[in-house]
């Protein structure tokens, strides 16, 4: 089987390199991928900077990488050296506060088409992703948590991890979703007993559980349109 090419930036037209892009034509012409090839500015094991920088919005997704606070969890999940790692989560930090500042930007969540809405990136990401989005008594989006990668289990998805961010950040209700890499978002077995095992510990905590939506190709499936919340 033949490698892919691996095109470097230094081996790039001038034109076409991130920062040189950046100084010519302001940061609205580029890329999430290439926009963070300019704070990471090398490569690692091999990779070039630029397919790196693909391959962790591939995994993660543009808003998923901006709400991670987890220095050690982002290295776990994308194999990234420690101050790559740091680099990344001080940038996201640093872009986070400046947009949370921005009341009008927060977005109300009322339906599950407004989950979808603002989840939809997450059709396109190679790695199973859960999701929690906080809101408060009217349905703003207060916080936005990505509190795994990988495959929806019981092992991985704990309820202590989906109610923890709930506590910290005061709020009165939980949207829950994840996307299923296959493309197709019917639910399995096992999303409809994490998500009662969710909605149990909801009740004794007094935390609404408003719904859990599955994320496929171009389609989502509502649990609570589906009567299992």
């Amino acid at each position: 089987m033949s490698e892919n090419y691996q095109i470097k930036v230094k081996e790039l037209a001038e034109e076409d390199r991130p920062r040189e892009k950046l100084i010519k034509y302001g940061p609205g012409l580029l890329k999430d991928s290439e926009l963070l090839a300019i704070i990471l500015n090398t490569g690692f094991k091999g990779l070039p900077v630029l397919e790196l920088t693909q391959i962790i919005f591939k995994l993660y997704g543009t808003k998923g990488l901006a709400k991670e606070k987890s220095v050690a969890d982002l290295m776990a999940n994308t194999g990234l050296p420690q101050v790559k790692a740091c680099q990344i989560i001080a940038c996201m930090e640093l872009g986070r506060r400046i947009f949370w500042e921005d009341k009008s930007r927060i977005p109300t969540i009322r339906t599950p088409e407004e989950v979808y809405k603002y989840l939809e990136e997450m059709k396109k990401l190679t790695k199973e992703q859960f999701r929690g989005l906080y809101l408060n008594t009217r349905n703003k989006l207060i916080h936005d948590e990505v509190i795994s990668l990988g495959s929806l289990n019981l092992s991985v998805v704990h309820p202590r991890e989906v109610f923890r961010p709930a506590i910290e950040y005061g709020a009165a209700a939980i949207i829950l979703a994840h996307n299923h890499p296959s493309g197709e978002p019917e639910p399995s077995a096992e999303d409809i007993k994490v998500t009662k095992q969710i909605l149990e510990v909801g009740k004794i905590m007094e935390i609404e559980v408003l719904d859990h939506l599955i994320i496929g190709n171009d389609s989502f499936v509502s649990l609570k349109e589906k009567g299992i919340i």
